[in-house]
């Protein structure tokens, strides 16, 4: 019997997969395809992100250094609000890579990663779990302890435990130009119903442009609108959804939740990498797969790390649904030198962010 199954190698699932490997576990992942592959997801990442990474993947992966933003509360050709740091505040990197260098990490740990092996059923029962997985050679069954649900969006692990859904889903499109644009200033545009759309340089590797919405609002449409009004036709696109609010169990009997089928993202950009990759290493420290009781200690050890986190970022996100004078004159305010962090809206009270604040006066 393994002490893990993992169900998805994104960065949550490769993560905990190579930090229980790395401990001693015998751990079996699952990828339903090839990993990295489809695209559904921007490269834009805070600095944090090297202290998931093995050595050498900042070398391979970066694309390009990002000091700072402009929020503008009109489309494309509207003048923004400058918000930035004197250092690099972010990175822009190859996503797809990013995948593939993080399941070589867990594969190095001594992970059994299998691609192209798609889980059809998921079943807990007092002795473990059993997972039916199909694979290039037929369909199989497997025992182990634990199940680690990092299957995204949709989890079918989430769906099969009974565990609930996130408090919503947002549908999110990417499109790619290849011109060169090495600048610093990623552009972010209020114009989408309750979330933006971004433009971010890649620097060699051309430039991302994006956009999020709600269901049921016509998001190809708003992605067309949005690029043309930039003058740019993409030659790549991708789309998928992205969970906003943790439900209040991410945890069955024998199994868990981690990344995006947790919901474990920030609810003002939608981004996940890192909140994923965090809650990961709290399921690490935490889990005994050989008692079913310590998930209680992975559900209390996430939402400690990130519970402030994202409650902040749910007051960040009420901005963006603000009547347009009201973002106008507070982006106007507030705009300038920052000391804030990315991920990490708390920042916003930071020593660092004060002393910008106050540098401006």
């Amino acid at each position: 019997m393994r002490d893990f199954i993992v169900v998805g190698a994104g960065p949550a699932g490769s993560r905990v997969a190579r930090r229980a490997a790395g401990a001693g576990h015998d751990v079996l992942a699952f990828e339903q395809g090839t990993v990295g592959e489809p695209l559904a997801c921007s490269g834009h990442v805070s600095t944090d992100l090297w202290e998931f990474t093995p050595p050498g993947a900042r070398k391979r992966l970066l694309q390009n250094r990002i000091r700072g933003a402009r929020f503008h509360v009109g489309g494309p050709g509207t003048d923004g609000h400058p918000f930035y740091k004197r250092e690099v505040v972010s990175n822009v990197i190859d996503r797809v890579g990013l995948d593939r260098e993080l399941a070589a990490a867990a594969r190095d740990a001594g992970a059994d990663l299998r691609e192209h092996h798609t889980v059809v059923d998921v079943a807990e029962d007092d002795g473990g779990v059993t997972v039916t997985a199909r694979g290039p050679d037929g369909t199989d069954t497997y025992r182990a302890r634990m199940v680690a649900g990092c299957d995204g969006p949709r989890s079918r692990v989430r769906s099969e435990l009974g565990l609930p859904e996130p408090g919503e889903l947002l549908h999110g499109v990417l499109g790619f130009d290849d011109d060169p644009d090495a600048a610093d200033f990623v552009d972010v545009h209020l114009t989408v119903p309750r979330f933006f759309a971004w433009r971010i340089p890649r620097g060699d590797a051309g430039v991302e442009y994006g956009l999020a919405t709600p269901p049921g609002d016509d998001v190809r449409a708003q992605f067309e609108q949005f690029t043309d009004d930039y003058g740019v036709e993409t030659d790549r696109r991708c789309s998928g959804l992205i969970p906003i609010g943790p439900p209040a169990r991410v945890t069955g009997d024998r199994g868990f939740l981690l990344g995006d089928a947790a919901a474990q993202t920030k609810p003002f950009t939608g981004g996940g990498i890192l909140y994923g990759m965090t809650a990961a290493d709290c399921a690490a420290r935490t889990i005994d797969p050989a008692d079913p009781a310590t998930l209680a200690d992975y559900e209390r050890a996430w939402r400690d790390e990130l519970r402030t986190e994202i409650r902040l970022g749910r007051a960040v996100r009420v901005c963006y649904s603000l009547p347009e004078p009201v973002q106008r004159a507070g982006l106007a305010a507030l705009s300038g030198e920052i000391g804030v962090h990315m991920d990490r809206p708390t920042t916003v009270f930071s020593a660092d962010h004060i002393r910008a604040m106050l540098s401006r006066s």
